[in-house]
């Protein structure tokens, strides 16, 4: 199993209290833990004995175009089939349209499942919540009703058709059109790149989210609309969207990433016009995370290949004397440079679960509460979700790497499988926005902008932490309460020389988005610690907990020490140096 479903129960049930979490929601009927349980052991079950067998399969055989059609790996359609009938495509969506009304937060607990155990299937039925989560945002009723119904059991999936050619992350040069038609549509015709999951055979329809101009659209991005365009036309015949392509790319060979044509394909407005971009958002954010879920993913199914090969791995006796004098040589698991990489793709994996739980608790939050309570918890996701998806993933691609190195030269060769997960892994960093974008978002959006709205927030959670655990923890609670305060200090310097500069925003941002994960990673290590020194003092699972949670505040943080120095080293070491001197060879 890819997944440590001890660890899930542990941060779901005694770290966050899901049970009661759910009660203060203020729902009718709220998930209990009996329910939480059955989930996981449910999916958990659909995961290890139908996604987890394609993985390796899938990336060998890949996807490929038969007669102008995308086919999936074989064994890839029945899955799907058998997750339909499951009933997991709608466990989040709103009843109304067939929905199962269930929180967020128990989405993502089947996407980590999904996810660990085939990352490239889960990205078919993934792709959907974005689809749907806008839909129930700004569709109109009668759209809600036409896609959401379909959405939700799963009969279609859904994509969104951002990226052109010469419009990556800068959206605003999109140049694709949408016509005002007669019977009230839209034409919309351009080229679209990069689309995960953009055609497959898995589902009878797949329902683009596409991002067009109307005829009199103003330039740039105020000038994005976003149309819903279906692949089969509701009326049964064919639409005029057609695969020109799959990307031969390094990893994720399971999913297809399609280039799509759209040629005069028939087109329905989604919301007012021009207001493409905040729609995009919606989608975005909530793709962010999953996308950060994804790093963890990836980084613990390495993880835990990688500690079964470390424990059976002969080489070499232990520099202090043998560990295992009735075997050859002592297994690499005693050898410390080996237990720190393994230390640290431990304190990633379960650190970086426990913040995609916390967010996930905090959209729940966003859609349960109102007034000051829901700003709260919206102040706290919007400042959260960057750090999510940038910094989650960069360490996720360090752990992977991990694992590799201490397979040594059997994890270089395709046989062991650890290889597919450096190559997965590597495109997190990249699509939905790279990690120098999230950073951009985090300083310039999330704290420049917000005046450090969420900034505040969470560095009172941090705090309030600190407090709590002065008694039980005081080496731990210390190091969180100077890590607050210095995160505060250098974040108002930043400001005022961004006032006098952008460049200086530009030049720290990606340094402040690593201070701001390690110190974030600090607070849901804290978290985990605090529950584990509550427990028995005799438990080896809670002393394993606390002795990481201790070696994440020793060995991981202080990495935050450099990036604050090079943060604080300006703009000029990086604008100073000529074009020509970067460039010529």
């Amino acid at each position: 199993m890819p997944v440590s479903l001890n660890d899930m129960r542990f941060l779901i049930h005694d770290v966050l209290g899901y049970e009661q979490h759910y009660q203060s929601l203020g729902l009718n009927d709220p998930p209990n833990r009996e329910l939480i349980d059955a989930i996981i052991d449910e999916a958990a079950r659909f995961t290890e004995t139908e996604l987890a067998p394609l993985n390796e399969s899938g990336d060998v055989q890949g996807c490929r175009i038969v007669d102008g059609r995308v086919i999936t790996p074989d064994g890839f359609k029945r899955a799907y089939e058998i997750y339909i009938k499951g009933g997991w495509a709608g466990l989040s969506g709103d009843p109304a349209y067939g929905g199962q009304g269930l929180p967020d937060s128990v989405s993502i607990i089947l996407e980590e499942l999904m996810c660990g155990a085939n990352m490239a299937w889960s990205m078919y039925p993934g792709l959907s919540r974005g689809t749907i989560n806008v839909l129930e945002s700004y569709g109109s009723d009668e759209q809600k009703q036409t896609y959401l119904t379909r959405l939700l059991t799963g009969e279609w999936t859904g994509t969104m058709c951002l990226t052109e050619a010469q419009a990556g992350s800068d959206v605003g040069l999109a140049k694709t059109r949408a016509a005002p038609t007669a019977d009230g549509g839209y034409a919309v015709s351009g080229t679209k790149i990069f689309i995960s999951a953009g055609d497959h055979d898995m589902a009878e329809n797949i329902v683009h989210l596409v991002l067009a101009r109307l005829p009199d659209a103003p330039a740039g991005t105020k000038g994005i609309s976003m149309f819903v365009v279906p692949k089969i036309n509701l009326d049964g015949s064919p639409n005029n969207v057609t695969c020109g392509g799959i990307e031969k790319k390094m990893g994720i060979h399971g999913n297809a990433t399609c280039v799509l044509h759209f040629e005069e394909a028939k087109g329905y407005l989604i919301g007012e016009p021009n207001e493409g971009m905040r729609y995009m958002f919606t989608l975005m954010n909530g793709a962010r995370v999953v996308v950060g879920l994804q790093g963890v993913c990836l980084a613990q199914s390495a993880y835990l290949m990688a500690a079964d090969y470390a424990a059976d791995r002969e080489q070499m006796r232990s520099l202090s004397g043998p560990k295992a004098p009735d075997r050859p040589a002592d297994p690499i698991l005693v050898h410390p440079d080996v237990r720190r990489m393994l230390l640290v793709q431990k304190s990633i994996v379960e650190g970086g679960r426990a913040l995609i739980y916390y967010t996930g608790q905090l959209a729940d939050q966003v859609a349960a509460y109102s007034g000051e309570e829901q700003a709260r918890a919206e102040d706290l996701l919007d400042f959260l979700t960057p750090i999510v998806k940038g910094f989650l993933t960069e360490l996720g691609f360090e752990s992977v790497n991990h694992a590799m190195q201490i397979f040594g030269g059997h994890g270089f060769i395709r046989e062991t499988g650890v290889e597919q997960y450096v190559r997965d892994a590597r495109i997190t960093m990249i699509y939905e926005g790279t990690t120098q974008i999230q950073a951009l978002d985090l300083l310039g959006r999330k704290v420049l902008l917000t005046q450090g709205k969420g900034l505040t927030a969470f560095i009172d959670e941090i705090n309030d932490l600190a407090g709590e655990i002065a008694d039980s923890l005081p080496d731990l609670s210390a190091k969180l309460k100077s890590a607050a305060r210095e995160w505060s200090g250098l974040t108002l310097p930043l400001a005022a020389k961004a006032q006098q500069n952008l460049d200086e925003l530009g030049a720290a941002a990606v340094d402040y988005l690593f201070y701001s994960g390690y110190v974030t990673l600090a607070y849901c290590w804290a978290r985990i610690a605090r529950t584990a020194a509550e427990g028995d003092e005799n438990d080896r699972y809670l002393a394993g907990k606390l002795a990481t949670a201790r070696f994440y505040f020793a060995r991981m943080l202080p990495r935050a020490g450099a990036h604050k120095i090079a943060m604080e080293a300006g703009a000029d070491v990086l604008m100073s140096i000529s074009d020509e001197a970067l460039t010529s060879t």
